[in-house]
């Protein structure tokens, strides 16, 4: 049966239709209230008449289609199916970016907030979401400020012997110390909620209320206590700008194209205010309302706050839908809109030109970056141009614990994914070159090559002997010519005698073959930018350094408590990773570590906090 006669036997119903090219591979999946319909606005004779379009039909050699009840079944397989294949043609949105909510649980004996990346549906209260952990901690260091919760594990904080330091400098109630009721401890929780929703007004007029009513009392002190906590909500409330009037929590979608790169931004509006906002740079290579409908579903499919309110720049097919299914997730109705004039259009606008401007920023940093690199290529006499930098650094103290680390920069800008770290297993001692070698051994033996693929220049730091060492591994390892290799040494500090003055010398790049160094002009682009690249190394060395160092530190320290064995402080390092951790840590919570039980548990919190352990 030809592709036309399948095409003409469509059904009219539900469903989801997945396109294969001449392999059978799969190359796109979309999804129709009527399959026959939609398929056919691609291969009709008026159809679609865009390129991009008529390039993907060019590629369609056969099309399935799998049927549903509703429209809404069909949104939910159409986005199971892309998690699936990964199809070529859909939208990808590898959104790598982690948010963080602030969260209130109101079922504690006096709550407290804390920084949280998940948003489950477990009863409790958040807030957000800020899109770095920086900015979610500036905004709980703005509430603790105003509202004086308790900071630590309520257990931790009652094992005290007196109140922490946060309640001497007037950032904590010491409730665990009995210094606050439970009804005012319990209004300040509801104050930092109401403050955060942005309900600023409602919150003045609540602690006026019960200014008056301490005073009236003669509670002067706690009269006092809510002036003080009235003039700082109300200077910080000043500072803050409504731009939706009666309060609301909204997310306003932005987009701006250029074509198949589509810049999609989302204003985040909580409680009336703009608290931040989030930029994607997307592939897309049809629809507009596509795109904006297959973003929306990946975005707020996972574990992402979901707003009362989504407003749109243009109509999508299956908003009504789409809002049905992320109500069902959150709970309550959620709405999704095309606003077509006032506020919230200008809003809209207001996404799109931020969308618009992030695009020319990003090309105009790409040209920047490209021009850098150019540079560098040129005055290092590189064989080619240094897309991808990879920069390796070693961190050990008398040959304990001893590390290496890799960083990469793809185009001038860090590239996580490819960061790597090494526990050093052959090398006894202090021995940095042997070291490198079995890092580079490692990092650059066939199969990883064949995965992460090979660099353009690889940096090492240090001088020529170092440089040297680099380059017989390379050598050795069959590498010589694959990529190019330089050192980079830092800048020295003297000190003459006789002026008593401090001179520093230049950072130096060493090539292969060349005794003496280049000295790249100080504070130019292209020597800034390895300078980053070498101390991106080496904090990410020191960093992994420390990390088994406190491990070391917090398996030595649960190793002298009763009852511990290997497998339970196994377990204890994997849960809490430090012996900080662990000490702020419930007896429940260490219970709930695997392998342990309630009176283990007791006796390690006995153990950690100096008390005798509970009697059978």
């Amino acid at each position: 049966m030809s592709l036309e006669d399948k095409i003409r036997q469509l059904p009219t119903s539900p469903g989801v239709y997945l396109m294969r090219d001449g392999k059978g591979v799969i190359i796109y999946i979309g999804k129709a209230r009527n399959l026959r319909q939609r398929v056919r606005t691609y291969f009709g004779a008026t159809g679609d008449g865009r390129y991009h379009v008529r390039f993907l039909v060019a590629k369609v050699a056969d099309i399935e289609v799998m049927l549903t009840d509703t429209e809404k079944e069909a949104l939910l397989l159409e986005n199971t199916l892309i998690k699936q294949h990964h199809p070529r043609y859909n939208l990808d949105l590898k959104d790598d970016k982690t948010y963080f909510s602030l969260r209130l649980d109101p079922r504690e004996e006096f709550p407290r907030f804390s920084i949280v990346r998940k948003v489950p549906r477990d009863g409790a209260r958040y807030f957000g979401p800020y899109a770095s952990a920086s900015s979610a901690r500036e905004v709980l260091r703005q509430i603790t400020r105003m509202f004086p919760l308790r900071h630590y594990p309520l257990k931790t904080c009652m094992a005290r012997k007196r109140p922490c330091l946060y309640h001497q400098i007037g950032q904590c109630s010491a409730p665990c110390h009995g210094l606050i009721s439970v009804a005012d401890y319990a209004a300040l929780v509801e104050g930092a909620a109401l403050f955060l929703e942005g309900k600023g007004k409602q919150l003045v007029a609540e602690f006026k209320r019960r200014m008056a009513e301490a005073a009236e009392a003669l509670r002067y002190e706690e009269a006092a206590r809510w002036r003080n906590l009235l003039r700082s909500i109300e200077v910080t409330v000043e500072k803050q700008k409504v731009v939706v009037r009666g309060g609301g929590d909204s997310d306003v979608v932005g987009y701006f194209r250029d074509g198949t790169r589509l810049e999609v931004a989302l204003l985040f509006i909580r409680g009336g205010l703009l608290s931040g906002s989030r930029l994607f740079s997307l592939t897309w290579e049809l629809d507009d309302a596509e795109g904006l409908s297959s973003f929306l579903h990946q975005f707020y499919g996972g574990e992402t706050f979901i707003p009362e309110e989504i407003l749109l720049p243009l109509a999508i097919e299956e908003a009504g839908t789409l809002a049905e299914l992320l109500g069902e997730t959150k709970g309550k109705k959620v709405a999704i809109a095309y606003p077509q004039r006032g506020l919230k259009r200008e809003l809209v606008e207001l996404a799109g030109k931020n969308a618009a401007a992030a695009l020319r920023e990003r090309d105009e940093a790409a040209a920047s970056a490209e021009a850098v690199l150019e540079e560098l290529r040129q005055r290092l006499h590189l064989a080619r141009l240094p897309h991808r930098i990879e920069c390796y650094d070693i961190s050990t103290i008398q040959g304990r614990h001893s590390v290496g680390s890799g960083v990469a920069f793809t185009d001038a800008r860090p590239d996580k994914a490819h960061y790597r770290r090494y526990r050093i297993r052959d090398v006894l001692g202090q021995d940095d070159f042997a070291m490198l070698a079995e890092v580079f051994s490692r990092r650059f033996r066939e199969e990883k090559v064949a995965e992460a693929g090979l660099p353009d220049l690889v940096v090492v730091d240090g001088g020529i002997g170092q440089l040297n060492a680099a380059q017989e591994i390379v050598a050795g390892l069959g590498l010589t010519g694959r990529f190019d290799l330089v050192s980079l040494a830092k800048s020295r500090t003297a000190r003459d005698a006789e002026s008593a003055t401090i001179s520093k010398s230049d950072e130096r790049v060493f090539l292969p073959g060349r005794k003496n160094p280049v000295v790249l002009r100080q504070n130019s682009a292209p020597l800034l930018l390895l300078a980053a690249i070498r101390d991106e190394a080496h904090r990410f060395a020191i960093g992994y350094h420390r990390t088994l160092r406190g491990k070391e530190g917090l398996a030595s320290g649960v190793e002298q408590i009763p009852g511990i064995g290997a497998k339970r402080r196994t377990a204890l390092l994997k849960q809490f990773g430090s012996m900080q951790r662990l000490k702020e840590a419930s007896v429940a919570e260490i219970a709930a570590v695997a392998g342990m039980n309630p009176t283990i548990a007791a006796t390690v919190f006995a153990g950690l906090h100096g008390e005798d352990p509970p009697n059978d």
